[in-house]
């Protein structure tokens, strides 16, 4: 009995808690009621493509939208192949089908929320995983009408967490409040990523855990993650994502915006 009391106590004050105080700051944000209401043009966010001959891959996200953006982002793939003038985009939506190319800009609002590079690589870096990245959106499993789940997933913070375990010569990660990132099917899934030097464990998506070089210490529950991240000191706060420790690269609300160029 002692220990239930506890273990509804810890999950109380680590989950709940953080995340009863990210929902009420959220209700305060001035946000569209409808989508019909919403913004869902370009940010300005990304320059023309057209501006560099190079290429790049970003991972980006945004809040979503409604009350749902108290708890978690929506995250999307741009890629520039070298020479292109235009951008690709590639999310994973909940209706018609759900993969879609260049249904938005590539930097566009979402429900009017302004997105946030997560990830980017430029040059030969950049290039040197489009293959692969093409590759794992062809593969992506949960890909017909149908297959969008928005919780626990496969939803599309499940796709782009899909292509980035598919991919890791990007060296990217999900945001730890993109709900469905930790998605997998069956019961159970555990075992060690040697390129990532993670220990993963999941029930579901709905509880698990993770340990490493790569995902310092974090506690997954029905979607939500607390945590440690300890090669970039910051706290990972239920629903509210990433909160650096201090400043050592530019801090964004989605995840850490790193660059590698080349």
């Amino acid at each position: 009995m002692r220990f239930v009391v506890r273990l509804i106590l810890f999950i109380g004050v680590v989950f709940l808690l953080p995340t009863l105080a990210t929902v009420a700051w959220w209700s305060l944000q001035d946000r569209p009621s409808t989508w019909r209401e919403a913004a869902w043009g370009s940010s300005g966010l990304l320059q023309p493509a057209s501006a560099d001959d190079k290429a790049a891959v970003y991972i980006m996200a945004a809040r979503t939208g409604g009350m749902k953006g108290a708890f978690s982002l929506h995250c999307w793939i741009v890629v520039k192949r070298p020479g292109a003038t235009e951008y690709e985009r590639y999310d994973k939506v909940g209706w018609g089908s759900p993969i879609r190319k260049n249904a938005y800009a590539a930097d566009a609002y979402w429900y009017s929320n302004t997105p946030e590079i997560v990830h980017q690589l430029h040059g030969a870096s950049a290039e040197a995983v489009l293959a692969n990245i093409d590759t794992a959106i062809a593969d992506y499993p949960y890909s017909k009408a149908g297959d969008y789940h928005i919780w626990p997933g496969p939803n599309s913070n499940s796709f782009v967490a899909h292509v980035i375990r598919s991919v890791p010569q990007m060296g990217a990660r999900m945001p730890s409040n993109a709900v469905g990132r930790d998605y997998a099917p069956g019961a159970a899934s555990f075992g060690w990523d040697r390129q990532r030097h993670d220990f993963k464990a999941t029930l579901g998506g709905l509880l698990g855990i993770a340990a490493g070089a790569e995902s310092g210490i974090e506690l997954q529950f029905l979607g939500l993650v607390a945590g440690m991240d300890f090669a970039r000191p910051a706290l990972l706060i239920p629903a509210y994502g990433r909160l650096d420790l201090w400043r050592t690269e530019t801090r964004i609300a989605s995840g850490t915006h790193s660059v590698l160029i080349e």
